[in-house]
């Protein structure tokens, strides 16, 4: 029975933990999928790099009224898609060769397979490529397993066939029609994706709004501005789902006004993700999980088992890599110095929507300050009021501060329209670092005319005291 160092159960995140400093170490890493993760290879990277293309398709509808007439002539879909594939799977093929095979990872084991626990920090693993499992035991165990997609439960969905994001970006052909069901950030990528490649998407949502967990302006205004680009439907359960002589979905509803239907050639689910802690067998292990599904973890990233690490998407309900990154440098330094370990630091964790309009936030929406009866102010500035907004003719875009009206601390930023995400980082720097928004605004020169002047304004604009 082989007895490791550490052992590492998924290769996205959990992957960049070693480095030289373990080169003494006797290492094993479990991966059941392809290397490199959700991010790598269903996620982030191939999903911005749809949207990027997306965008430049889309460039030619807004033209017109910049007073340049431009035309879209076609996508290539074979070729985006084999541009952006033919990029990522190497890289993914690329790590697990290194890790197999290369000199620096000597004391590194890979086990290819589904990793279960069968006792405190014993694992078996069943191989991919068939064969009886393998146990293996550790002094410390770091479980990045991630997550998946979720699936719905609506009569006939497994029957008839369905996409989720882990497979429509390597579909076969550009289908004339989609359906996508779900109302968050998935959905709403891939609706922009779609819809700018030319596909007829209609869009379904259990709530009253998309992005619901925006701050109610940002979802509200997103809302409004889906609707005018896709057909969206609102306030929906799904019923059942077949497929008609013709090959196509037919998604039967319950809406406002009773049963409907609506039809497509491609059916993509975009209801979330969830954390693959039930195909661990944790409890065996004496590892907590949350009624979420989420592993629990404390400041340390340490779950509640002795020698056991979480990180990522496994216990994150963030969901995201950046937090996912952070938290491998934590966990790194706390296998290594475990007489002084660091905690993870998640008071202002930002995300961002690829969609369009791009969308972005970090902190306290306004119905978050409202329900925790936190005392704020705030203000919004529209891309309409900046120079450079005069420039794109953008009339819909805003930024939305939140602050505290005593010491100008910020609470919360969200903005929606052009180039969201970027805008919004030096925002997460003040309030990561404790800038106030007065000091912000007036301490520093913001270049004219260019976009961040939206910050700028912004900042201005709250009505702080004194």
């Amino acid at each position: 029975m082989p007895h490791y160092d550490l052992v590492i159960v998924g290769t996205g995140s959990g992957n960049s933990i070693l480095d030289q400093r373990f080169a003494g170490w006797q290492v094993a890493l479990v991966e059941k999928g392809v290397f490199g993760g959700t991010c790598l290879n269903v996620g982030c990277i191939p999903t911005k790099m749809f949207v990027h293309a997306a965008d430049v398709a889309a460039t030619p509808g807004g033209a017109a009224r910049l007073g340049v007439d431009e035309a879209l002539t076609g996508v290539r879909w074979t070729d985006v898609r084999d541009r952006i594939f033919g990029r990522i799977d190497p890289i993914a093929t690329g790590g697990r060769e290194y890790r197999i095979g290369h000199a620096d990872n000597a004391n590194v084991t890979v086990y290819e397979g589904t990793a279960r626990f069968t006792g405190e920090r014993t694992l078996s693993v069943l191989p991919n490529a068939g064969g009886a499992p393998e146990t293996i035991t550790a002094d410390r165990v770091v479980l990045a397993a991630g997550s998946r997609p979720r699936v719905p439960d609506v009569d006939g969905i497994t029957e008839v066939g369905f996409h989720t994001s882990d497979t429509v970006m390597r579909l076969a052909s550009l289908p004339d029609s989609m359906i996508i069901v779900g109302s968050g950030f998935v959905a709403a990528e891939f609706a922009h994706v779609f819809s700018a490649f030319g596909v007829r998407v209609t869009v379904i949502g259990r709530s009253g709004a998309l992005l619901r967990h925006e701050d109610v302006d940002i979802s509200n205004r997103f809302t409004e501005l889906a609707g005018r680009r896709w057909d969206v439907r609102l306030n929906r359960k799904e019923l059942g789902v077949v497929r008609d002589p013709d090959g196509q979905v037919v998604l039967q509803l319950d809406g406002p006004d009773g049963p409907e239907s609506v039809r497509a050639d491609e059916l993509l689910v975009a209801v979330g993700r969830v954390p693959n802690s039930d195909l661990l067998d944790l409890d065996v292990a004496g590892v907590e999980v949350g009624a979420d599904g989420y592993v629990v973890v404390d400041e340390f990233q340490r779950t509640t088992a002795e020698g056991i690490w979480a990180l990522g998407d496994l216990c994150s309900a963030h969901q995201l890599k950046h937090v996912a990154n952070h938290e491998a440098r934590v966990v790194r330094h706390n296998l290594l110095h475990p007489d002084r370990p660091v905690a993870a630091d998640h008071r202002f964790v930002p995300h961002a929507v690829f969609t369009s309009p791009q969308i972005a936030s970090v902190g306290l929406t306004e119905q978050d300050a409202v329900l925790r009866g936190t005392r704020f102010v705030m203000s919004t500035q529209d891309y309409a009021g900046i120079a450079y907004g005069w420039a794109m003719e953008d009339t819909t875009g805003f930024a939305k501060l939140l602050a505290d009206p005593d010491t100008g601390q910020l609470l919360g930023a969200h903005i929606i329209g052009p180039q969201a995400a970027t805008l919004i980082q030096p925002l997460i720097q003040a309030m990561t670092f404790g800038l106030d928004a007065r000091t912000m605004a007036g301490g520093q020169y913001w270049i004219h005319p260019a976009m961040p002047e939206l910050v700028e304004n912004a900042l201005l604009n709250l009505p702080l005291d004194g």
